[in-house]
């Protein structure tokens, strides 16, 4: 079972304290790698952190998953927590390091790396820290979606997920921040992926929603756009194709 196959955008665009000004202008106008080196020349925990999100960020904005590059975020995210074991940002990056990594497993190998299960926890752990933590939340509503669409109902019971623990974390998401697009484009795409015909009106509410939002950074308008040209594909193709292309989207 492939737990966190499109756990991957949402969480990438927490806010998190301010970069090194040359780091945050890195960043925000997408120059991730630029913005990774940076990060990690500068150490601490919280640059590392930032090294590890400005990596997986390059990742979602190619639409790859080089295997490389995600191990090496995976370890400035470790980095991070060895130097803070409490990091919020940390665990969360961690979190969404492991998912990108399941994407290249077989569904045994994800099970028997429990990277499912470790992703959950950390982004459980992050909100007992910080409650007000929307891209944990955001991270877990896609969390719980995924489960039940790969693990089916044996899956979903034995990790304890729901489509309606997923639209709790989703909602407590649009909450504490509103004008996200990468909130809602990843909750609809993650939902178009499961079951497009039955969902058909909340994945394109959810869509309007990532439409409206105030994209700043290079990162969140590139969400939307995908958010745009994804509403255009699903009104010319079958269920099929749009669950497909759902699924492979990042």
């Amino acid at each position: 079972m492939r737990t966190g196959a499109f756990l991957i955008a949402i969480w990438l665009f927490a806010a998190t304290p301010a970069f090194a000004e040359t780091g945050e202008e890195a960043y925000l106008a997408g120059r991730f790698l630029e913005a990774a080196s940076i990060c990690e020349n500068e150490g601490g925990a919280d640059n590392l952190a930032r090294a590890a999100r400005s990596l997986l960020a390059h990742e979602v904005a190619a639409g790859t998953l080089e295997e490389t590059s995600l191990m090496r975020a995976e370890k400035l995210a470790r980095a991070a927590l060895k130097v803070e074991p409490d990091h919020v940002e940390g665990r969360l990056q961690l979190a969404i390091a492991l998912s990108m990594r399941s994407r290249l497993m077989s569904s045994r190998e994800v099970l028997n790396s429990g990277y499912g299960k470790t992703g959950r926890d950390l982004a459980r752990d992050v909100l007992e820290e910080d409650p007000g933590n929307a891209y944990a939340h955001g991270f877990l509503a896609v969390w719980n979606i995924e489960v039940v669409s790969k693990g089916g109902s044996l899956g979903a019971a034995w990790f304890g997920a729901s489509l309606s623990n997923a639209r709790k974390h989703f909602e407590a998401a649009r909450r504490l921040d509103p004008d996200s697009p990468s909130l809602c484009w990843q909750f609809a795409r993650a939902l178009a992926a499961y079951d497009y015909s039955r969902y058909n009106d909340e994945i394109f509410e959810t869509l309007t929603c990532a439409l409206k939002a105030d994209a700043g950074s290079a990162i969140e308008k590139l969400m939307q756009a995908r958010a745009r040209a994804f509403w255009v594909y699903a009104r010319g193709h079958t269920r099929r194709e749009i669950e497909a292309r759902a699924g492979a989207l990042l």
